[in-house]
C-alpha cells in the first residue's frame, strides 16, 4: 500500500509539473508564432495597398503617425517578397521575383497556381506567407518570405521543448528522493496500524477462546439454554471478525505468499463452488457453472479456495430472492489472462456503491445487514487476495439487477486448453 502511495504521489506530482509546463510552454509559443504571422500580415497589408510592392520612402513613413501602428522606416530594404498575377481564369499573367533570389519566375508561378488551386486567402505555402486578393479583375497573390522568422521560432520551440524536458527529469529525481521522506509519516502510522490490529487479534483469541471453552463446561452443567446458545454465538463471530481483520493486514503487507505453485484452478473453482450448490437449493436460488476444464494458476491454494468462497458467499447472500448465481471460469487469450466470473441478480444496486464494494466494512444493502450477518470484510479481503497473486478484480452492474465480480489472473504456462 505505501509503495502504491508513493508510486501516486510521484506520478501526480510529475502530472500536475508537465500540465503546467506544457500549458506554459505551448501559451508562449503560441504567442511567438501569432507574433510572426501578425507582423507577415501587417507587411503584406502594405504590399497589398500599393499593387504588390512598397511605396515611396516619403509616402511610408509618416513622422506625424503616433497610433502605435508606424512601420520602420527600413522594412522595404529587410523584406523579401514576390508576386504573382493570375487572370479570372487562374492562369499566370505576370509575376515579379525582383526582390528575392531564393524564387525564380517558374518557381513563384507554380506556387501561385498552388494558392490558386487550394482557394485559400491567407496563409503558409512553406515559409511563405501569402495574401490573395482582387485586381481589376484578375487576381494577385503576393508572397512574403518569413523562413528567418519561423527558423528562429522553430529553434525556440525546440529549446523550451528540450529544457522543459530535462526540467522534468532533474524534478522527478527529486521527488523521487524526496517522496520517500514525505511519506514516512504515513509508513509509520499505517506500519503500528497493521501492528496493532495483528497484536490486538492475537491478544483477542486467548480470552474468546477461554470465554468458548467456559460456556461449554456450563451447558454440561447447566444444560442448553438461549443465554449460553447467544454468548457462543457472539463469540463465534468475534473470533471470526478478530481472524479476518489478521488475515487482510497480513495480506496488505506485501509480502510473498507461501507455497505459490501451479494449481489445478478449475478443479479448485468446481470444488468450492460445489459445496454451495445445498444452500443455494435450500434458499430457492439457481446455481449454474460454467468451467473450463484443465486451466491452472499459480499461487496460494488456501487463499485462493477462500477467494472463491468470498465471492460465492457473497453471492448467495445478497442475491434477489429465487435468484441466479452463474460462476463462469475461462481464459481470455489476447490478453493471457484467466477470467473467473461470479454474477448474480440483486434487487437494487446503485452505481455509485461500485466504488465502495471493496472498503472495509461496506455493504451496499443496509436494509439487510442484519439478516445475512458479516463485517464488510469478505470483499476487501477478496481483493487483497486478488492483488497479492498479481491479478485485478473489478465489479460491474451489466444489467440493472445484475452484479458482475470479474477476477483476472496472468495465465501460466500450464494455463489454458491442452
Amino acid at each position: 500500500m505505501i509503495k502504491k502511495l508513493r508510486i501516486k504521489l510521484v506520478a501526480a506530482s510529475m502530472l500536475s509539473l508537465f500540465l503546467v509546463l506544457a500549458v506554459i510552454m505551448g501559451v508562449v509559443n503560441f504567442l511567438n508564432y501569432r507574433q510572426i504571422r501578425t507582423a507577415a500580415d501587417s507587411t503584406l497589408a502594405i504590399l497589398q495597398e500599393n499593387g504588390g510592392v512598397f511605396p515611396r520612402p516619403e509616402l511610408f513613413f509618416d513622422p506625424g503617425r503616433h497610433d502605435g501602428r508606424q512601420p520602420s522606416p527600413e522594412l522595404p530594404y529587410e523584406s523579401r517578397y514576390f508576386s504573382a498575377l493570375l487572370s479570372a481564369e487562374g492562369d499566370v499573367v505576370s509575376v515579379d521575383t525582383g526582390r528575392i533570389a531564393a524564387v525564380d519566375a517558374d518557381r513563384a508561378a507554380e506556387m501561385a497556381r498552388r494558392v490558386w488551386q487550394d482557394g485559400a486567402q491567407r496563409g503558409f505555402v512553406r515559409d511563405y506567407r501569402f495574401v490573395r486578393y482582387e485586381e481589376e479583375g484578375q487576381t494577385r497573390i503576393i508572397f512574403l518570405d518569413c523562413g528567418r522568422d519561423l527558423s528562429t521560432f522553430r529553434t525556440f520551440l525546440i529549446l523550451s521543448c528540450g529544457i522543459s524536458a530535462l526540467g522534468l527529469l532533474a524534478v522527478f529525481g527529486l521527488i523521487l528522493l524526496l517522496s520517500r521522506r514525505i511519506i514516512r509519516p504515513v509508513s509509520e502510522s499505517y506500519e503500528k496500524q497493521k501492528r496493532f490490529i495483528t497484536d490486538a487479534g492475537h491478544e483477542m483469541k486467548t480470552p474468546v477462546t477461554i470465554i468458548d471453552a467456559d460456556v461449554e463446561v456450563l451447558e454440561m452443567e447447566l444444560g442448553e439454554n438461549e443465554w449460553l446458545r447467544d454468548i457462543q454465538a457472539q463469540t463465534r463471530r468475534l473470533a471470526d471478525l478478530t481472524n479476518d481483520l489478521v488475515l487482510l493486514s497480513r495480506m496488505e503487507e506485501d509480502r510473498p505468499l507461501p507455497a505459490r505453485i501451479a494449481l489445478p484452478f478449475s478443479d479448485l473453482v468446481y470444488e468450492t463452488a460445489q459445496s454451495f450448490q445445498g444452500p443455494a437449493t435450500a434458499q430457492g436460488k439457481t446455481l449454474t457453472l460454467r468451467i473450463q476444464p484443465m486451466l491452472s494458476v499459480c499461487g496460494d491454494e488456501k487463499t485462493l479456495r477462500q477467494l472463491v468462497s468470498i465471492l460465492l458467499d457473497n453471492a448467495l447472500k445478497y442475491s434477489s430472492e429465487k435468484g441466479f448465481i452463474t460462476v463462469e471460469l475461462a481464459p481470455q487469450r489476447p490478453a493471457k489472462s484467466l477470467c473467473l466470473t461470479v454474477e448474480n441478480t440483486v434487487d437494487a444496486m446503485a452505481p455509485e456503491d461500485l466504488q465502495r464494494l471493496f472498503d472495509r466494512f461496506y455493504r451496499a444493502d443496509k436494509s439487510r445487514n442484519s439478516q445475512v450477518g458479516g463485517y464488510g470484510l469478505g470483499l476487501s479481503i477478496a481483493k487483497a487476495i486478488v492483488e497479492a497473486h498479481q491479478g485485478k478484480i473489478q465489479a460491474t452492474l451489466p444489467g440493472p439487477n445484475l452484479l458482475r465480480m470479474k477476477v483476472s489472473f496472468p495465465l501460466t504456462d500450464a494455463g489454458g486448453q491442452n
